[in-house]
């Protein structure tokens, strides 16, 4: 990589090392597939070079990407300290779920952390994860939750941790008469 590349180009050109690489392609391989010369494949993955849009085009195609996702995949890095003021917050009134994104996600990072507050005799239930194998912790900060994984049930109280992979469906319940406050780690498997 050149000294003074462009932080957008540096980071497009390794994004698209990697692409290379997952596929288990030599950049023979991938000029074959794409048309381009190895040479320009290789100076774009080294960021010598800014690619063009003709040529992310045709590496898109390659690899079955929309030109959107790619540059997704390569947006800078998450800001560090995340300001109470910019945490989403999210409320569904019906089941009284409150929700606020205390580290939301970002492309460059697999987990986040949320605050979840559940009003008294809520109970919610998901008929499947968002992705399957998804890690969640549940910390519960105040009250009492009861969580179902599939057919186990867990009652947490105060203090308590609950660790788990979700492959099937979920169901939580607030178990105290004052309602629940907890913290979700959620990492994407």
């Amino acid at each position: 990589m050149r000294r003074d590349a462009d932080p957008v180009d540096a980071r497009l050109g390794a994004r698209l090392a990697e692409l290379r690489v997952e596929h288990g392609w030599s950049l023979g391989e991938l000029a074959d597939r794409s048309g381009v010369s190895r040479s320009t494949l290789s100076r774009a993955e080294r960021a010598e070079t800014s690619p063009t849009a003709s040529l992310l085009n045709r590496l898109c195609a390659v690899y079955g990407r929309t030109m959107s996702q790619l540059l997704s995949e390569v947006e800078a890095g998450p800001e560090a300290v995340v300001r109470s003021s910019g945490q989403p917050v999210w409320q569904d009134r019906t089941s009284g779920f409150v929700r606020r994104s205390v580290s939301p996600p970002h492309p460059a990072l697999r987990g986040e952390l949320v605050e979840a507050r559940l009003a008294p005799g809520a109970d919610i239930a998901y008929d499947r994860p968002p992705v399957a194998g998804l890690e969640q912790h549940i910390w519960i900060l105040e009250g009492a939750l009861d969580v179902t994984e599939q057919d186990t049930e867990h009652h947490l109280g105060t203090g308590d941790c609950l660790r788990m992979r979700v492959w099937g469906p979920t169901r939580f319940r607030c178990a105290d008469p004052e309602g629940v406050r907890y913290m979700l780690a959620v990492v994407r498997p």
